[in-house]
């Protein structure tokens, strides 16, 4: 029995490789939400500027209440069944009226989870829509293979590579506005990417990269995860916990080993290395 989305909506997600808009919160509790992430901007500088927003969740409790908010849960339970891991978050921010954009690539494409059985809910803290750079999806991408990829390192490329894919023809693309308290979910293999803020507002999202079946391993650095639903245990994850307050010691330290892991990840390979 589905928890929170309709058979409907599971059926345009295996269609389409995403869905959207998904209601999880009120707009109120959006910008609760939002709030409590510029207090901890204001309070922790260093630890949320532009080359320091991966994985929050493991240090802030406003992150970390996303990552377990019930409906955002649900609804990757019903799409990936009971047993499922959270392998790390995201704060995608863009700027009023900045040149940041998200080049056109497939999230599986650098993390090294094998298979590509995970999902990535995008939850809008503010408007998204097309004059601040929503993203933008291909449907029925996802049932391809993985793309090539040509490292960019474009300094506007909010993407840790710059990786784009070229020749995509952006006349199929669906652009996914999202109210504050709303989601998108979207597959590993989806093609998809986002423009610049244009407006004279910021740009928030809140995106849990990824979630997954517990039989996913990361092939090219530690097992890093957070379980967050079910009872099935994989013996090679390493469990990482929840914080208990924003930046208590521990956490601090869970998140710097965290991201150093993605680092090495998402980088293997590489020419450069950016600061993120």
């Amino acid at each position: 029995m589905l928890k929170t989305l309709t058979s409907d909506q599971v059926q345009r997600f295996n269609e389409h490789g995403f869905i959207a808009p998904v209601d999880v919160m009120s707009e109120a509790a959006a910008s609760e939400l939002k709030a409590r992430l510029e207090e901890a901007e204001a309070r922790y500088p260093q630890e949320l500027n532009s080359e320091n927003r991966n994985n929050a969740h493991l240090a802030f409790k406003f992150m970390d209440e996303i990552a377990h908010h019930p409906v955002i849960v649900g609804a990757v339970e019903d799409l990936l069944g009971k047993n499922i891991s959270l392998w790390g978050s995201v704060l995608f921010i863009k700027e009023p009226q900045s040149a940041g954009y998200v080049s056109w690539h497939q999230d599986a494409t650098y993390m090294g989870l094998e298979p590509h059985d995970f999902v990535t809910p995008w939850l809008a803290l503010t408007e998204s829509n097309l004059e601040n750079g929503c993203m933008s999806m291909i449907p029925g991408s996802h049932k391809d293979d993985i793309h090539h990829h040509t490292d960019t390192f474009d300094s506007d490329n909010i993407l840790t590579r710059g990786q784009a894919v070229e020749g995509i023809d952006e006349s199929k693309a669906v652009d996914l506005i999202l109210k504050p308290g709303q989601m998108s979910i979207h597959h590993a293999k989806i093609i998809h990417g986002s423009k610049p803020n244009l407006s004279t507002q910021r740009r928030i999202g809140a995106v849990l990269q990824c979630f997954a079946k517990t039989h996913v391993l990361q092939m090219l650095g530690e097992n890093y995860w957070m379980p967050v639903r079910g009872s099935e245990i994989n013996e090679s994850h390493v469990a990482l916990p929840r914080p208990i307050s924003d930046m208590d010691k521990s956490a601090g330290t869970t998140r710097e080993k965290a991201n150093q892991n993605w680092a090495d990840i998402l980088y293997q390979g590489a020419k450069f290395k950016r600061a993120y």
